[in-house]
């Protein structure tokens, strides 16, 4: 059982028996000298996917989900299912669209550094890799003799993504992309 002040993003934790992922964290000392630390964090329900603001004392206990992490390979999407592949025993698992809607964007077909979080055999949620790396499918081109100023452009990308890269960039290129943020890191 995790304390409080234990807690990391990503963890996941039982919140009325129902499990939770830690997504922000954030630690606020307040200034009276008696007063312990409280903690501010934001989960994200994985079962209905809605957010829950909670705060906790230092040495509050949590009870941590029954829940077991999996390296996965992204299949194939079917309509409104995506489909990702156990790499230890070729199990299958679909989760629908709604579930992992701020991450399709980043899905590209064969990717394999995917961690999917796993309860009674059921999927319940992904964890992207901190950066994906995604082609350039369209851009404006370059407008020549701009180098010294440091411009940028949109760009839509190989997932139909559209982010703000520099003005040399053209399509094709294959560029390094913040999965938390959604910006451009640098070329791949």
């Amino acid at each position: 059982m995790p304390k409080a002040n234990e807690l990391k993003r990503g963890m996941i934790v039982e919140i009325e028996g129902i499990p939770h992922i830690v997504k922000q964290f954030e630690s606020k000392s307040p200034s009276s000298r008696g007063a312990s630390t409280l903690y501010k964090v934001r989960f994200n329900n994985l079962q209905t996917h809605q957010k829950l603001d909670l705060s906790f004392k230092g040495d509050d206990l949590l009870k941590e989900a029954d829940c077991i992490r999996v390296h996965v390979q992204y299949s194939y999407r079917d309509d409104d299912i995506f489909y990702f592949m156990n790499m230890e025993d070729y199990s299958q698992y679909g989760i629908n669209a709604e579930q992992i809607e701020n991450q399709i964007d980043y899905l590209v077909e064969q990717q394999e550094d995917i961690t999917a979080l796993i309860m009674d055999g059921n999927l319940l949620g992904i964890e992207l890799p901190q950066s994906v790396n995604l082609t350039i499918t369209d851009t404006p081109p370059a407008v020549t003799g701009s180098s010294a100023t440091n411009r940028s452009k949109t760009a839509t990308l190989s997932t139909g993504l559209e982010i703000q890269v520099p003005e040399y960039l053209a399509p094709g290129e294959e560029v390094k992309v913040n999965t938390v943020s959604g910006k451009f890191m640098s070329r791949a």
